[in-house]
């Protein structure tokens, strides 16, 4: 049998192809996606760890996202014992019904009733934030995602001009970590949500990072699948959250953030030794050195040929463009918007990630309006995100992501808004159903979204506009809790649920101006992305 290197070596784009045909069109030797895709070869271990490695970033980000739905939950109460004392029928706590719960117990006298649990189970019950204004209430969870919001635009960059990749998972996860620690110290709700908004801010670019970086550490072959099984590390962090909150239930919510935030400082310290950088990203900035040391280590290549075929390849990638070469903060902006194709590309995943955002972040929010069990319903939500993401697995290579996206939103949306109706007296367990079928759409959509559009902008500025995409859908995690507030305020299901419905099928419409891209190869720079249209 023919060994793969040798294989490779003969192949017209190989070393010794380098070295016999000095005057070959140098366009077709000097691409840094072609030379990339041939020094990482097939996949092997060492690139499956890295792949590990660095998604495991999402495991903490699934965890900090929703870990809200228990610390700032609603808790429950009872009538206290009032022995020998009889009320009046329109003041009397008996006379409290499931759909009138909050607006009475701030119309009893503090006395007539107590809490189920201990006051420390919530924020609310240990603030005394029961019969605050629904603003407030939700101010933590607004807070977190304007962070993301926030951060998503100062630091969308960062990652393509100076910090590189692995820099910014590090100092992303590590201030998200941190943060989420401090809060377990807050002593009010105005400095809870300043430490929520800081979590968010460190949280903004950790899940696009660890894509990209993810994408970039293997062969176009397997680009989705790993882009896949980052959403699943996700999935299992949002899932570990119910039989967390469960185990800590009666006891303080401070122990969650404890609990979730301290093995993500310990993760830093094992991005920091052990993940490698993107090589692409190294190259486009020119630095060649670093790029073969890291290609020298995850390459599928034998020992015998790697060296001399990697120095040589490399050796004869073109002068990139200088706009290529020195992007910084603020002219990776400035050469995303610049033309008209990327501009529109980035407009319209911005106006579909903020529909899906609205769904994705909305729906677990939502899911106390049911009157269905907290617990279930939130690991009935977690626990679809798994058959969402083998699904993805599954079909991101057999159909295209316009026809993928464009059914996902109209059937999220659908779902959605059946969710608001109420006809008959089974409607709960109907409703539970069509929440859970929207949310399952919205989180598919989402994960085909991602991918979709780290396929298409090139990887000079890949990062900075997966970014803007996960700002969009931060920026609908901002606005669904005011949607969830005005719903349990109003007791109208069609304020939150119909709204987020109508807002994800329409935005999913503008997928339909997008070119497709399946089956297509990265690029690495503007004018390579531009002719390839």
């Amino acid at each position: 049998m023919v060994d793969s290197s040798t294989q490779l070596l003969s192949q017209p784009n190989s070393s010794n192809s380098f070295a016999q045909q000095p005057h070959q069109d140098d366009e077709q030797i000097s691409t840094i996606s072609s030379i990339v895709e041939e020094c990482i070869g097939e996949l092997n271990w060492t690139q499956l760890l890295q792949v590990f490695l660095v998604s495991f970033a999402w495991f903490f980000d699934g965890q900090q996202t929703f870990i809200t739905i228990f610390t700032d939950a609603q808790p429950s109460w009872h009538c206290a014992n009032q022995t020998g004392s009889r009320f009046a029928s329109n003041n009397s706590c008996e006379s409290t019904t499931m759909s009138t719960k909050r607006a009475s117990i701030c119309e009893l006298s503090k006395d007539l009733w107590a809490w189920d649990e201990s006051k420390q189970v919530s924020i609310i019950s240990e603030w005394s934030l029961e019969c605050v204004n629904t603003i407030i209430t939700g101010l933590p969870a607004s807070m977190f995602f304007t962070g993301c919001l926030i951060g998503g635009i100062v630091l969308a960059t960062l990652a393509d001009a100076s910090l590189g990749r692995k820099n910014m998972i590090f100092y992303s996860c590590l201030l998200m970590s941190f943060s989420s620690f401090l809060a377990s110290f807050s002593t009010n709700i105005w400095i809870y949500s300043a430490l929520k908004f800081v979590c968010g801010f460190g949280r903004s670019t950790l899940g696009t990072t660890t894509l990209v970086l993810a994408s970039e550490l293997v062969s176009k072959r397997w680009r989705g699948q790993v882009g896949v099984f980052g959403f699943l590390v996700c999935t299992l962090g949002f899932l570990t959250l119910p039989p967390i909150a469960y185990l800590n239930k009666g006891s303080s919510w401070r122990n969650l953030y404890i609990v979730t935030s301290l093995p993500g400082i310990l993760y830093c310290i094992l991005v920091y030794l052990f993940l490698h950088e993107s090589p692409r990203w190294l190259l486009i900035r020119g630095r060649k050195e670093e790029a073969i040391k890291v290609l020298k280590s995850i390459t599928s290549l034998s020992l015998t040929t790697q060296s001399d075929y990697l120095d040589l390849a490399i050796s004869n990638i073109m002068p990139l463009k200088e706009e290529t070469m020195k992007v910084d903060l603020y002219s990776t902006f400035k050469i995303l918007m610049q033309n008209r194709w990327s501009s529109r590309r980035i407009m319209v995943i911005i106006a579909m990630g903020l529909g899906i955002g609205l769904v994705y972040y909305g729906m677990p929010l939502g899911v106390g309006m049911l009157s269905f069990n907290l617990y279930l319903s939130v690991t009935f939500n977690a626990l679809l995100e798994i058959p969402s993401t083998i699904l993805t697995f599954i079909f991101i290579h057999k159909f295209n992501r316009k026809s993928m996206l464009l059914f996902l939103t109209t059937l999220s949306g659908i779902s959605s808004v059946l969710a608001s109706i109420e006809v008959t007296n089974f409607t709960i367990s109907l409703q539970l159903v069509f929440e859970l079928v929207s949310f399952f759409c919205a989180y598919t959509a989402y994960n085909v979204l991602i991918i979709f559009g780290s396929e298409l902008f090139p990887t000079c500025v890949r990062n900075c506009a997966l970014s803007l995409l996960r700002q969009a859908v931060a920026l609908g995690g901002t606005i669904s809790p005011m949607l969830v507030g005005a719903g349990r305020e109003h007791n109208n299901k069609f304020l939150c649920y119909g709204i987020l419905g109508l807002a994800i099928g329409f935005l999913g419409l503008f997928g339909l101006c997008l070119p497709e891209t399946k089956d297509k190869a990265f690029c690495d720079t503007m004018d390579e992305e531009e002719e390839s249209k």
